[in-house]
């Protein structure tokens, strides 16, 4: 705080307030440099037992411009906020009571602080990726030719919620809407929503544009599923490819080499490494395996800019591994490495996993397995 110049910071995001005091009750999160205060609008004796705080750290205080104005006394103030996510009105009305001070934009500075997990957020990660492997193990177990993409969907989220998913997943972003998470078959893998830039699927309506339809899976289908998980407040995201029945060769073909790329990108990257090292060493890799043109390509003649990103309290945290970024990469990240390929006679696959970086290199989180699944899977 001190070394970026700010007399105190004033945080209201859900996210962030839990992560710096374990409760996501309504509120907002006052610091100085001598002191703190949550504020919380309702919810107080959830927000006690969260943190095991009373007062004067813990109040029940509905207007934050008089939080705003007690906390923040005198003249000249710069205080820190998340104004990536701030609207309009709540702007204007502590910029008021501030007088002369001024907000400032700390939501870089708190993205790289979160993006460092210790060991007590690596392991509720790991919790989250134990409930994402089960829905991958209710896929193999029920999604059979005739279901709908709902149905095979909703299997899957049963799995994933059964083992602990909290049935909700964040992301920093205003409005931002779709369902349960990506999940697409046969034609509908080449249909990309604007809503997110990857393999989305089409959705039930033009109202939520992304995620599983009404469509009915046919034998020799492949199936997309990307649907995140979030334990304990942290994210697991993994997608995984399916075919219904049997496989094209030219799709096992395909992802094979996807995997390749990414087993080339787990086993070098590193903790000294740039984001944008990251994309070139894929990227790299995926020309020597001569699937330049498949890696990242999309059926609408445009290609993804990135082969991964962090994840944490939120499904999609900076680091973003993309063309060129300069961000640097550290120990203790945990990252989703993401990678997708598309050819022209309509094959699309795709695969996902999370790993952690630490000072000797990167540790693959994920325990489901990474090969295109065939479902049901055949007899032994």
């Amino acid at each position: 705080m001190l070394e970026n110049g700010l007399d105190g910071a004033l945080l209201f995001h859900s996210r962030d307030i839990f992560y710096y005091t374990g409760t996501a009750q309504p509120g907002w999160l006052a610091v100085t440099p001598d002191s703190f205060v949550l504020a919380v609008s309702s919810g107080a004796d959830f927000a006690a037992r969260d943190t095991g705080w009373t007062a004067p750290q813990l109040i029940i205080q509905r207007d934050h411009v008089k939080l705003c104005q007690s906390l923040f006394p005198g003249e000249a103030r710069r205080i820190g906020t998340e104004l990536d996510l701030m609207t309009v009105p709540t702007y204007q009305q502590i910029s008021a009571a501030l007088g002369s001070g001024e907000l400032v934009n700390i939501s870089p500075q708190i993205m790289a602080q979160r993006s460092i997990k210790d060991e007590h957020e690596i392991a509720a990660i790991r919790r989250a990726i134990i409930s994402i492997d089960a829905g991958h193990q209710a896929a193999l177990e029920k999604i059979r030719p005739g279901m709908t993409e709902l149905e095979g969907s909703a299997i899957i989220e049963n799995g994933h919620r059964l083992a602990g998913h909290e049935g909700a997943y964040f992301m920093r972003n205003i409005d931002f809407t779709m369902g349960r998470g990506p999940f697409a078959s046969g034609e509908n893998l080449a249909d990309i929503s604007g809503v997110v830039f990857t393999i989305s699927g089409i959705g039930l309506s033009p109202a939520v544009p992304a995620g599983a339809s009404q469509r009915k899976m046919k034998t020799g289908d492949l199936i997309v599923c990307d649907i995140p998980t979030c334990v304990d407040g942290y994210h697991a995201d993994q997608t995984r490819t399916y075919a219904l029945g049997k496989a094209p060769e030219k799709a096992l073909k395909l992802h094979e080499q996807i995997k390749s790329v990414a087993d080339h990108l787990i086993k070098n990257i590193r903790a000294d490494w740039s984001a944008g090292q990251a994309f070139a060493e894929a990227k790299m890799f995926a020309e020597k395996l001569d699937i330049a043109a498949e890696f990242l390509a999309f059926p609408n003649g445009k290609r993804a800019h990135f082969v991964g990103h962090g994840i944490g309290i939120e499904a999609n945290e900076p680091p973003f591994l993309s063309r060129g970024s300069k961000a640097p990469l550290a120990a203790g990240m945990v990252l989703a490495i993401e990678l997708h390929a598309y050819a022209d006679d309509g094959t699309m696959v795709k695969l996902e996993d999370n790993i952690l970086l630490t000072e000797d290199g990167a540790q693959l989180l994920t325990i489901s397995p990474r090969e295109l699944t065939i479902i049901p899977p055949p007899e032994k």
